[in-house]
């Protein structure tokens, strides 16, 4: 019997479960700007350190030996600070033990919810453009996203929105504030969804990682503070985004206790449980409210030096009302680069001008181009000094 060794050595191709997604424009473009030594303004991490006290609390943490698995559902401690949070914020009391759940990061809290609920055809709503994760998501679990344009100023457009309700419908997956955009949504956008839904069973998947990110003077209307929704909503937040340690990793997800039991049979066979010492430091640290509480100060004014740099620029400023994005128009630069589909746009911006930035095509499924591109602010004062040097070139 002859042996093929080639054969043999042969790697067998499966059918890949997401044959269209391939590496992640924010991982493309923060290679390039590493590359080339420019400013990254693309991917949405903070380029400086925590408060010195949240990385002590996870230090003592550990001195106190929480090195071994904590409960699958999370640190209860920590629970109960998030639990108290959603109350104090947002008027809704979530029960610790069977309404809040700690999670690997947002990204994998949206994922376990989907799988949690979604069936094989159910359709999945998400409003374009949208975080790159939400519909690779919806296909993992065999559900059928579908893509509902966001209206004039990227507000949800509700008429659009109601005619894509079918009795497929199983899930919307909303975004406030929203990423890229910078929008909010309002107490009234809230109550015009219900409208849509109450005689429905769709549920909602709210990613609000940037809920501490909201500006002049607007609350931020989380799906807690509608009761309706608040019933049929697994809502997403992220201590990565809230604290300045996106690399920890850790974020958590609320949901009335029939939603969380499902997600929970998800989650303790996906992750399983989550880093220990970081859940107890976090826990510790949430004791003190103030931190979270005086964010959106903080980014705002942020927001207000970058805007006012960017208007000495040939840049056209799109309204940022929350998160840390700033989107910006390039269609009036006296270059001819002004021509250039928005990827095409930020490679050039990177590797000419030095200023990484992130094209809002990334964030449509056809990749439609439309001149504009999204800038990440939450960086240090030095830091978007010199990037705004840079973009004066233009």
């Amino acid at each position: 019997m002859t042996i093929d060794c080639e054969a043999a050595l042969r790697t067998p191709a499966p059918p890949s479960r997401l044959p269209n997604v391939g590496t992640t424009i924010f991982t493309v473009m923060s290679a390039l700007a590493q590359q080339v030594g420019a400013v990254n303004l693309g991917q949405g991490f903070p380029d400086f350190d925590p408060d010195p006290a949240l990385p002590q609390a996870v230090t003592e943490a550990m001195r106190a030996g929480h090195h071994q698995y904590p409960p699958m559902a999370g640190v209860p401690a920590l629970r109960q600070a998030i639990a108290r949070k959603a109350a104090a914020l947002y008027g809704r009391a979530y029960d610790p033990d069977a309404e809040v759940t700690v999670t690997a990061g947002a990204t994998q809290a949206i994922l376990t919810a989907l799988l949690a609920v979604v069936q094989p055809g159910d359709e999945v709503i998400v409003l374009e453009p949208c975080y790159d994760s939400y519909v690779p998501g919806i296909e993992l679990a065999g559900g059928v996203p579908v893509r509902v344009p966001l209206g004039e100023g990227f507000r949800p457009d509700f008429a659009r929105l109601a005619a894509a309700l079918t009795p497929r419908t199983r899930a919307i997956v909303l975004n406030t504030p929203h990423n890229p955009s910078g929008t909010v949504w309002r107490a009234d956008d809230l109550q015009t969804l219900w409208t849509l839904l109450r005689d429905t069973d769709v549920l909602l998947i709210g990613d609000e990682v940037y809920e501490h990110m909201v500006y002049d003077g607007q609350p931020h209307a989380s799906l807690a503070t509608h009761a309706g929704l608040a019933a049929r909503s697994f809502i997403v937040s992220s201590f990565g985004k809230t604290c300045h340690v996106t690399g920890w990793k850790v974020g958590y997800c609320l949901a009335p206790a029939p939603l969380m039991a499902e997600f929970r049979k998800v989650h303790q066979f996906n992750v399983f449980t989550v880093n220990a010492p970081m859940q107890h430091g976090l826990a510790a640290y949430m004791a003190d409210p103030a931190p979270y509480l005086g964010l959106s100060a903080f980014y705002q004014a942020k927001r207000d030096r970058f805007r006012a740099g960017l208007q000495r620029t040939r840049l056209r400023l799109l309204p940022c009302e929350g998160t840390y994005f700033q989107c910006v128009r390039y269609g009036e630069l006296a270059v001819p680069e002004r021509q250039l589909d928005e990827a095409a746009f930020c490679e050039w911006l990177t590797r000419e001008v030095g200023v990484a930035a992130i094209p809002l095509s990334a964030f449509y499924g056809d990749g439609r181009s439309q001149g504009i591109v999204r800038l990440c602010f939450a960086k240090r004062d030095a830091t978007l000094e010199e990037a705004l040097r840079r973009l004066a070139r233009l």
